[in-house]
């Protein structure tokens, strides 16, 4: 099969959950169907990103756009009532491109990550599947939720247009997936059902236990410039963390991840490491007794919980984060409801490692038998094939 895959940026390096669902589809799909890849990004592309994903796909194709490009992007978004993601990578010469390689090389199947760039296929007539993969409509009224005053029209805004954009869009495409079932249920639409849950995977053999010295006792990862994750670090270390010193005053905190914004930067003390881009996450895990990811906004799966878990650390995580990973809860994963039950969980694992190694181990078993990518790709093989014209 000769499919087209849009994204809305180049998936490499991995630093970002969209990204990483994207590269190992591809790396998946590319051994049995020929991939040609579209993919937008915010001026030149990175050479070595785009030379690695060239190792997945026949074709490479990168849309540039610039500050300039944006702008008017929005501007016309704000006017024509389109989410304003969705009209920040939208424009008319990215359409001309698509629509030509379209013409020149017939994919028998368009695969579009994301609403984002929905838009640029909506309308085609080629066999297409859209991966809603969070439901951004939902993250956008929880950021609402928590932003300052300033903030919350724009975002209330955008949440409704998301709404209307991701009912719209539903039956534009024969195929639909998401993350999770939770996220699934979601999605703004009588026929969410039809919604095929495919979750992301791990990857075992690279995120495997190993024995390394500890140094910290507690760990959160993730792009710290995200605004979900700039929410939690924040929970972390100004509610929770100064109630685990009540009883365990020198707790140390690793906050791994790229492009902190300058609040994650502002947490940083002796005790508190930010660390800003890490090129092996793996060692961040490995130096760290306990991961820890108190989600209160955001929507989908978190990849760094199956990532941790699957190193063998114990984990601790909120309920909206679990309802997605769907882990059994005081076995294999604990889950805070408050800042006070985060922090009892903190205490119990430090000082209680026979407590800690059995959550470890029922966790990594979890996620083994729960999340792997080849299965998951193989889900969306089927979904495929089953679409594409004879």
């Amino acid at each position: 099969m000769r499919i087209l895959f849009l994204l809305s940026r180049v998936p490499y390096p991995i630093e970002k959950g969209d990204k990483l669902r994207a590269y190992y589809q591809l790396q998946y799909l590319s051994k049995k169907h020929e991939i040609i890849l579209v993919a937008m990004n915010r001026g030149r592309a990175d050479e070595k990103a785009v030379r690695k994903i060239r190792e997945f796909c026949s074709q490479v194709h990168v849309i540039q756009y610039g500050y300039f490009q944006i702008a008017l992007n929005l501007v016309r978004a704000f006017f024509t009532g389109k989410p304003l993601q969705v009209g920040y990578f939208y424009n008319s010469r990215g359409q001309k491109k698509i629509d030509q390689i379209i013409a020149e090389f017939k994919p028998q199947h368009i695969f579009c990550q994301l609403l984002r760039v929905a838009e640029y296929v909506r309308h085609s007539n080629i066999p297409k599947t859209l991966d809603y993969q969070d439901v951004f409509s939902t993250g956008m009224k929880r950021r609402a939720e928590t932003s300052s005053w300033w903030l919350r029209p724009l975002f209330l805004l955008e949440y409704r247009r998301l709404l209307r954009y991701e009912h719209a869009i539903f039956s534009d495409f024969d195929n639909k997936t998401i993350i999770s079932a939770p996220d699934r249920d979601l999605i703004p639409h009588p026929a969410n059902n039809q919604i095929i849950v495919v979750p992301n995977g791990v990857d075992h053999e690279y995120f495997k236990p190993v024995v390394r010295e500890k140094d910290f006792d507690v760990v959160f990862t993730g792009n710290m410039g995200y605004p979900p994750n700039v929410n939690a670090a924040e929970y972390l270390i100004s509610e929770i963390i100064p109630i685990v010193r009540n009883k365990i005053p020198g707790v140390t905190v690793m906050l791994a991840g790229a492009t902190p914004h300058q609040r994650v930067l502002a947490l940083a003390n002796e005790k508190i490491r930010v660390t800003g881009w890490v090129e092996d996450m793996r060692e961040c895990y490995a130096t760290s007794k306990i991961f820890i990811a108190p989600m209160r906004i955001g929507t989908g799966l978190q990849n760094k919980l199956l990532e941790a878990m699957s190193m063998g650390l114990p984990c601790i995580t909120s309920v909206l984060a679990n309802q997605a990973l769907g882990a059994a809860e005081n076995s294999e994963i604990l889950v805070g409801r408050s800042p006070e039950e985060f922090a009892d969980h903190i205490i119990r694992l430090l000082t209680d490692q026979e407590f800690a190694r059995k959550i470890a181990e029922a966790g990594k078993a979890y996620v083994d038998n729960t999340y792997d990518w080849e299965n998951s790709t193989m889900a969306i093989e089927k979904i495929m094939a089953g679409t594409m014209k004879q």
